[in-house]
C-alpha cells in the first residue's frame, strides 16, 4: 500500500522508501511521536523493543530531533486509556494514523457455536486528497486479516 506510506508536498505526491512508524506517546499535558525506522525490517519482537525504548525516552525527555523526525505513518494506541473507539488526528505530511482502540473479551461467533474472543477496533484516519475509502479498506482489511491469523513467524 505505497500511498498509505507517502505524504504531500504543496502538489506533488511523495513516495517514501523507508517505512518510518511515528508511534504517539501520551506525556503530562501534551503528545509527542517518535518514530521507528525502517519498521518493515523489524519482527513484532524488534518493533516491540523499539517502541519501548522510544516510549522510555519520550516520558523521560530523552529524545533527540532526529527521533521524532522523518515518520511516514503513524500509529496511535487510545486504547491504552480503555477507550474503544476513538478518531486519530493526521501527523502532517503523512497522510494516514491508525488507531487501536481497547482490547476486550466480547461473545463471537466460532463455527456456528458462540465463544469469548479478544476483539479490538481499529480506526484509520486518511487525507482524501490521497487515498479514497476504497484503498484504505483494503489496507485497514489487510491489518485485521493479520491479526487474525497471527502465527509465530510474525513474532
Amino acid at each position: 500500500f505505497p500511498l498509505v506510506n507517502a505524504s504531500i508536498d504543496g502538489t506533488n505526491i511523495v513516495y517514501h522508501q523507508e517505512i518510518n512508524i511515528g508511534i504517539a506517546v501520551a506525556l503530562d499535558g501534551g503528545l509527542i511521536v517518535p518514530v521507528v525506522r525502517s519498521a518493515d525490517e523489524k519482527n513484532v519482537t524488534g518493533l516491540q523493543k523499539s517502541i519501548v525504548d522510544l516510549a522510555g525516552r519520550a516520558r523521560s525527555k530523552q529524545l533527540k530531533p532526529d527521533d521524532i523526525a522523518g515518520g511516514t505513518f503513524s500509529i496511535t494506541n487510545f486504547g491504552s486509556f480503555g477507550s474503544v473507539f476513538a478518531t486519530p488526528v493526521i501527523n502532517q505530511p503523512q497522510v494516514a494514523i491508525l488507531g487501536v482502540g481497547a482490547v476486550e473479551k466480547v461473545p463471537a461467533i466460532v463455527d456456528d457455536m458462540i465463544a469469548i474472543r479478544s476483539q479490538a477496533y481499529l480506526a484509520l484516519t486518511f487525507d482524501h486528497r490521497l487515498i479514497d475509502g476504497a484503498l484504505a479498506d483494503q489496507f485497514t482489511g489487510r491489518v485485521k486479516a493479520i491479526l487474525e491469523n497471527w502465527s509465530e513467524e510474525i513474532v
